[in-house]
């Protein structure tokens, strides 16, 4: 590793990027120093992927310079993985499977360059020096068990799993290596909360620095000390955690406004004068001299606002019964493996019901059953009157046809729509101008995610069951769909490792923990009191 590290690890200075005549930021400044922790935000499409690749050399920026001491070892996690051949999980983690041998031809090839000095021969080094190291492989278990894995998954071929769990195995390999700047794009995307809380309270121990992009407010107040901030195409720096920056910017942008009006009264009492007195002999002169004093100001800019969450309004929908959906004496078992033996469970009408519990307890496994989407071996499943479920997946593309245009896939899920109101609703999501003929195939996750808000929008079901409803959605997104769902009037049962999102909405609590389910009639703070769980994220984990 290398050692004798620089206070300032890297620096960005004046950077601007454009697309098609499309601005993302101009003149931006970036600085981060050894053992720092540093949030890049801003709303999806901002740019704040694109700094991560100008960053790593993978773009060119328009205009700039990008500084990185040279003793300074970087590691990267992209928010999705490359393939994994036939390679196994701890192969990938110690780096078995290609990345020694990439490291050791790069090294091979510089020497034979004679350029051994280079930040480019530093960094390989450093990090082929940690994947060789002995004890490698036990650090890597110790990664993997933190981050979920299970010792009989050590030697599974990677490709046997989701692709959540293989970005696991590669943040199990980039902790193995140690970087010196870890640089973490929506890394708690694919963690489950166990492995989330786990992951955040190493990092809190990490000695190195974290340059990171995240969605998760709760991630980045319990971590970071600096945010950056793309605003209207400039970078913009505030110290202190998530929650400070959004006071600071509102506080901020309060003066601005203020300093802004105070100004324009200024101006228009001067303009008034000399509009009055120019023709008046006597007083010409003082009216000329308030004219030289409006050329003479600095004019301050009007600030534009901050954004704000855009607010959806879900449509009525049709009333159902008082018994939404009831199971009785259900048994779910996936081979040997019993998760459920006789369970009775009853959701009624407009209940904002939370499922937590422990990592493989089965809460996912319980809302499939409250779906329908999962059979089971024994029990009933009654459906109240005039219901109709809406079922959100983990898995959003399971629920698109890939070769449907955006607009199409609206259209299909509320056929009596026009064009022109859907493009307006995608619209109100994001999806602007050409987007909306754009294949679902090739959306990212978050587009995914805002997709299938829009369809339960233009055609709400009366049960609405949600497994993870926030991955994938930035953070303006969230509190957007806070609002909307705090104002739904259908019955909501959700899985989420957002707090804050379970805050804002639940009205009941489900602990679900060794196939029992225990029923808690009451919002979070109800169920923190009730069950002695202590923190809220470990109550959200509590056996």
């Amino acid at each position: 590793m290398p050692n004798q590290p620089a206070t300032i690890m890297l620096t960005i200075r004046n950077l601007s990027k454009s697309y098609g005549g499309s601005k993302l930021f101009e003149e931006a400044d970036l600085q981060v120093n050894y053992g720092e922790r540093v949030a890049l935000v801003g709303p999806n499409g901002a740019g704040k992927s694109t700094i991560f690749r100008i960053i790593l050399g993978d773009e060119e920026s328009d205009k700039g310079t990008v500084e990185r001491d040279e003793w300074t070892l970087t590691g990267f996690l992209p928010q999705e993985s490359e393939d994994v051949g036939d390679y196994t999980v701890i192969e990938i983690s110690t780096g078995r499977a290609g990345m020694i041998q990439e490291l050791d031809a790069t090294l091979r090839k510089l020497e034979a360059a004679g350029t051994v000095d280079v930040p480019e021969y530093l960094e390989a080094q450093g990090k082929y020096d940690a994947l060789n190291d002995p004890k490698v492989e036990a650090k890597a278990k110790k990664m993997l068990r933190g981050l979920g894995y299970s010792e009989s998954d050590f030697d599974r071929p990677a490709k046997e799993m989701s692709g959540g769990w293989i970005m696991r195995a590669h943040l199990a390999r980039l902790l193995v290596i140690e970087p010196d700047l870890l640089m973490l794009d929506e890394p708690t995307n694919h963690l489950d909360l166990m492995s989330l809380l786990w992951f955040q309270d190493y990092l809190k121990n990490y000695s190195g620095a974290i340059l990171m992009i995240s969605h998760d407010r709760e991630f980045m107040d319990e971590l970071v000390e600096s945010v950056y901030d793309i605003d209207n195409h400039k970078l913009l720096h505030y110290k202190g955690n998530y929650e400070s920056f959004v006071d600071q910017r509102h506080k901020n942008y309060e003066n601005r406004n203020n300093a802004y009006k105070n100004q324009q009264k200024q101006i228009k009492d001067l303009q008034e004068f000399a509009n009055k007195f120019r023709s008046v002999s006597s007083k010409a002169s003082q009216a000329q001299s308030k004219l030289k004093e409006i050329e003479r100001m600095e004019k301050i800019e009007k600030p534009m606002a901050p954004k704000k969450p855009f607010r959806f309004q879900i449509p009525e929908p049709p009333r159902g019964g008082q018994k939404a959906i009831t199971l009785d004496g259900i048994h779910q078992a996936y081979g040997d493996h019993k998760v459920y033996e006789g369970i009775d469970l009853t959701i009624e009408r407009g209940e904002r019901t939370v499922l937590v519990g422990p990592n493989g307890s089965g809460k996912s496994t319980l809302l499939k059953i409250l779906a329908g989407e999962l059979e089971f071996q024994q029990g009933e499943r009654k459906l109240g009157h005039n219901a109709k479920i809406g079922y959100f997946s983990q898995h959003r593309s399971a629920t698109l046809d890939p070769n449907a245009s955006v607009v199409s896939e609206v259209m299909n899920a509320a056929p009596t729509l026009r064009e022109d109101e859907a493009r307006g609703i995608l619209g109100s999501f994001m999806f602007r101008k050409e987007e909306v003929y754009k294949l679902t195939k090739v959306l990212s996750g978050g587009e995914k995610s805002r997709l299938n808000l829009v369809k339960f929008l233009v055609d709400p079901p009366n049960i609405l069951l949600m497994d993870e409803p926030t991955t994938h959605l930035d953070i303006l997104t969230v509190e957007s769909l806070i609002m909307a769902l705090g104002n739904y009037e259908g019955t909501l049962v959700f899985i989420s490792h957002d707090v804050r999102f379970i805050k804002q909405l639940a009205t009941d609590v489900i602990h679900v923990n060794a196939g029992n389910v225990r029923r808690f009639h009451g919002d979070w703070q109800y169920f923190l009191d009730k069950s002695d769980a202590g923190d809220e994220r470990g109550a959200l984990t509590a056996e």
